[in-house]
Order: C-alpha cells, then structure tokens, then sequence
C-alpha cells in the first residue's frame, strides 16, 4: 500500500495587501517579462525538451512495477525479476541525471538573467538624478537590486518550470493510467477533488493562523528594537517604564505563544487528516481494482495493473497540489518583476543634450541668471538668484541654516537641474555641457566626507585611477595629510573602515580635499570643508586650501570667520535670492543680513582669528 502521499502542506494564499497591489496582468507586462528570456530561447527549449523526457521516463518504474508484479511474480521468475529491477534502477538513474540536467540548465539560465537584470539596474541607477537617492530610501534600492532581482530565479527556476514540469507530469501520468485501465483511471481522477476541498479549508485556517502571528511577531520585534536599543533603554531608564515596558512585552509574547500553539496543532491536525484522504485513493483504485478482477468485470486487469495504477495515481499529487498554487506565485512573480520595472521606469531627468558642448572652463566665469529652483514644485527653495564670479576668483556663500546655501553650489555639476533661469560656465548653460567634462572640471569637498570601504590609497586613486604615488604623495601633502598617513603601520595601505569610520573627521577631511587635489579641477567647490577640523587642523590647512584655490573659479559655503574674510567677494543668500553681496567691511556697513549673521555666528570667532595669526577682521 502506498504511503501518506505528498500532500501534507496547507495551500499557499495571497495575503489581503499582495491582494489589493496585485499587479494587473497586461500583454505589454507579459511582452516585457519575456523579452529578458528571450536571447536563451534555445536553452529553454532545452530545458522543457528534458522537463517532457523526464515525465515520461518518471513512468517506467511505475509500469515496471506492475509488470514485476504480473510477470515475475505470479509467473515466479526469478531470472525476469532481476531483469525488471535493473530496468526499474536505470530508469530510477535516467529520471534523476534528465533532472540534473534539466536543473543545471535551468540555475544557468536564471543566473544570467539576474546577471542581465543587475547591470541594467546598476547602470540605470548610476545615472538617476542626485535627487532620487535623497527621496528614496536606501533600504528600498538595496532591495530592488538584491532581493527582488535575484527573487527573479525562482520565479524562473521555480515558477515557470514547476507549471511546465507538472503539466508534463500530469498529461504523461494520466495518460498512462487511462492506457492501463480507463475505469481505475477515472475513479482516481473523481477522488482528487475530495483530497482538494478538505486541504482548502484547513489551509485556510492554517494561513489565517501563520498571518496572525506573524503580525504579533512584528509587533515583538518592534518592542525589543525600541526599548532595547542604546536611545530606547535610556529613555526607558530616565522614565522609570521597566515595569511597563515589561508588562507590554509579556502581554505580547504571550499572545504569539498562544498562536505558535494553535498554528502547531493545526498542523498536526491537518497532517493527520490529510494523511488519512491521501490514503483514501489507493483504497479505491485497490477495492475497485480487487472488484472488477473478482468479478470479472474487466479481464484484461491483473494485479499487477493495479499496483501500477496506485503509484502511478501517487505520482499525481504533488503536480496536482502544485499547480493549485500557481495563481500565488504567478501574481507574486508578476508583483516582483512590477517592482523591478517600477525602478527601471524612473525617468533620469538629468542626462546628456544631445549635441553636448566641451567649452574651456578653467579662469572662466560663472553667472547664475533668475534662477528658480525647488526640490518639488510646491516648495520653492531659490526664487530669483541672480549673480557672477569672474574667473579665477574666490566668492563665498554665506546665509542662514536652510536658505539654500549648498542648493545653489550643487546647480554647477547638474546634480539638480534649475526649475528657471540657467547656470552658465563660460557664457554656456551647464545643461548645454557635455555632463562627464563638466563634472571632470568641478572638484567638490562636502561637509559630509565620504570615503569607500578600502585602503586610504584606494580612496584617492578614485579621483586619478592612473595617478602615480608621486603624484598621491604631492596631493596629501598639500592637504597636510601625508605625514599622518606615513606614521600608520601600513601607510597609504591603510584600511579606512566602513565610510572611513576608523578616521577622525579631520583626517577624512583632509584626504577627501587631497582627493580632489589630485583631481585638479578648474572649480573648486568647498561646501563646509573644515568644518570638521579642529583648530589646530584648520590652521594647518588653511594654507593648503589657499594654494588649491590659486588659478582655480572656487566658491566656499562657510560658517568660520576666518574662510569668510579671504573671499574676494561674499554673498548673502536668505529668502531664496541673493540678498546682500559685497566685501567684509561692505555688508557689515548695510547693517542687514550679514551683519546679524556676524554678530550671532562669526563675532564669537574674532579672537580665535586674530590668535592664529590671521589679519584683525574689519570692524
């Protein structure tokens, strides 16, 4: 008698949320989905060629069966016996080297769709706009190029060839059993459905359970990452809530233990019964099959016909039960290539004119004309920034926090483009510029330094691949970073740690600026460059900053009195324009914007100034 079958897992459903983001099915969404499986047509072929091959070769042991049953047997010989089982073990062999094979190709082909996936989302993200990855969460990117993309090889390697497989499994299975007796075949047809409804309803229950804790879990796991978290335990602390804190979590725990229990013995409960039905086809085929022998209803049926009916009917549930699940993972395969899409559809706002233009930038001059800017349409952040710096001349940007200071400096390499007026570099629209030379041209040091997972040297050969360690040396120099890089025991081979974690600010500081050295720009942008250097640091570095800016278009957004007052000119950005400009002593005369930002950011800075050695600020 045959075992408990194979249907001993509840149905899988779609929650209520993948039920209302359920992706509409369209023949573009299809078209789309099968364009990246066409260019391995032919491996595909391959791959349902063997699926078909082992569907019919998965019936020989089965038919074998029965004919050890008929022939060798009751005919009681001995000699066609061993003959059957080496005809059953090499079909038993055939069976699993077709499926190797089958698996082989189909786990090369998913993996060069991945492959195919992931560098078209790479280079499709590479050239987003700078605002994408400032309205995107990291965590959602992350996911769309692991995750969902390599998800995509089960939908291939899974989905699309289980629905095969199994459709192959079923058409060659039956068949077989209605060559061997139509009647058999028709009673272990009809008992399916009874093996269906009851696994419908306690998969249901099962689902509905799983569901529930799982939303219990999160909610746990919600309340173990607030309280006992390094700013939530101290919260916690500070409040004195331990005993409730407590209280919430016991009362939860309690309620995922509870359903942990009901879901365990659900299961059971379903596995017994479902054991119990699975059983319930054998039966038949072997009553009936015992019947019409006894009875002489069929003379053509022998014993061992039966035995090859009860596997062979076996052999139907798992396809059966499989493809009861393939509205699930359709709609969830369609819900992940929807998702991939989604990403791939985002229009890159920012990219190359189509004649770009490579005008000479270095000592030319720089004019923002009416400029209106926003990061949407509703808020508007630069209203009517109107200004010029002569080539070779070093301006700096000062306003109160929010005003849009670093906006207007990250409008020169087109990391946002202007929503009116133009930026122009040497009488020629940025948007006009060849983006790769513009941005070749613009050297930028950020207040927040950032430096890849790898050695220092790593980090500044990104700027210059080809630099040679002259070069690297002369730049850190400079910067007034190589004499600490050579006090390191591995010197330029040092690792910096994840985002340069293993640096001070200061030194990570001072390489990002010997980054951009080495880089030679013809505009020099410092939005904050010392700002994390302390005084002995920014002392240090100032004549460097004062060599990188000779012979260069620099423009600085700085809060220290001391970077202000060598700017050949300043400008006041408040209320989206510029609002003031003019000399040191120029602005403080106005007695307007400046002047307040000078008595509340700068004037507390006057004697730092004057003790470092700097020339007494005007008065």
């Amino acid at each position: 008698m045959a075992g408990p079958g194979h249907m001993g897992m509840p149905r899988r459903y779609l929650t209520d949320e993948e039920k209302a983001n359920a992706p509409k099915v369209s023949k573009g969404l299809l078209k789309r989905i099968f364009s990246y499986l066409k260019p391995y047509k032919w491996q595909f072929i391959l791959v349902f060629i063997t699926i078909a091959a082992a569907a019919v070769v998965g019936l020989l042991p089965s038919i074998i069966t029965g004919r050890i049953v008929d022939d060798a047997l009751v005919g009681n010989d001995f000699g066609l016996l061993i003959k059957l089982l080496i005809y059953a073990l090499i079909a038993l062999t055939a069976s699993q080297v077709i499926g190797l094979i089958e698996s082989y190709i189909n786990s090369w082909i998913s993996q060069r769709i991945i492959y195919d996936m992931k560098n078209q989302m790479y280079d499709h993200l590479e050239h987003m706009p700078h605002s994408f990855f400032t309205t995107e969460k990291q965590g959602d990117i992350i996911t769309r190029m692991n995750t969902d993309i390599t998800g995509v090889s089960s939908v291939i390697s899974d989905t699309l060839s289980s629905v095969v497989s199994n459709i192959a499994t079923i058409i060659a299975t039956t068949i077989a059993m209605f060559t061997l007796s139509w009647q058999l075949a028709i009673i272990g047809i009809i008992i399916l459905p009874l093996l269906i409804f009851p696994m419908r309803a306690a998969g249901k229950k099962r689902f509905s359970l799983l569901t529930q804790s799982q939303e219990k879990n999160d909610e746990m796991n919600q309340v173990i990452n607030e309280t006992l978290s390094v700013s939530g335990s101290l919260l916690v602390k500070l409040f004195t809530r331990e005993k409730k804190e407590y209280e919430r979590f016991e009362k939860i725990n309690k309620e995922v233990t509870d359903l942990s229990v009901k879901e365990a013995r659900s299961g059971k409960v379903f596995r017994a019964v479902m054991g119990i039905f699975t059983q319930l086809g054998p039966l038949l085929i072997y009553f009936f099959g015992g019947l019409f022998i006894i009875e002489n209803v069929d003379a053509t049926l022998t014993v061992g016909t039966v035995t090859a009916m009860v596997a062979l009917l076996n052999r139907l549930y798992r396809p059966v039960e499989s493809m009861l699940n393939i509205q699930v993972d359709f709609t969830r395969s369609l819900a992940l290539f929807t998702r991939i899409f989604d990403y791939l559809d985002r229009e890159n706002t920012i990219k190359n004119p189509e004649n770009p233009q490579k005008p000479v930038v270095k000592n030319m001059e720089i004019e923002y004309s009416h400029v209106k800017f926003g990061y949407n349409e509703e808020k508007t952040i630069l209203k009517d920034v109107s200004f010029k710096i002569p080539g070779g001349a070093m301006y700096a940007i000062v306003g109160p926090s929010g005003a849009g200071k670093s906006t207007v400096v990250n409008l020169i390499p087109r990391l946002y483009d202007v929503l009116g007026g133009s930026v122009s570099i040497a009488g020629v629209d940025v948007r006009d510029f060849d983006m790769e030379y513009l941005r070749q041209n613009i050297g930028m040091v950020t207040q927040d330094t950032y430096l890849f997972n790898g050695t220092i040297m790593d980090n500044l050969l990104y700027a210059k691949d080809e630099a040679t360690r002259q070069e690297v040396e002369e730049a850190c120099k400079v910067a007034n970073i190589h004499d600490f890089i050579m006090r390191q025991p591995d010197g330029y081979d040092t690792m910096v740690g994840n985002r340069g974690l293993k640096l001070s600010g200061g030194e990570k500081q001072r390489i990002s600026i010997a980054r951009v050295v080495l880089k030679d720009p013809a505009i020099l942008i410092l939005d904050e460059a010392t700002s994390a250097l302390d005084s002995i640091s920014e002392h240090a570095i100032q004549d460097a900053l004062e060599k990188l800016m000779v012979g260069r278009t620099s423009i600085v957004i700085a809060h220290r009195l001391s970077t202000v007052l060598k700017a050949d000119r300043i400008l006041v950005v408040s209320d989206g324009i510029i609002k003031e400009q003019g000399t040191h002593r120029e602005l403080l005369a106005l007695d307007g914007v400046y002047k307040n930002l000078y008595e509340t950011q700068f004037k507390h800075a006057i004697e730092h100034v004057r003790s470092e050695g700097y020339v007494n600020p005007p008065q």
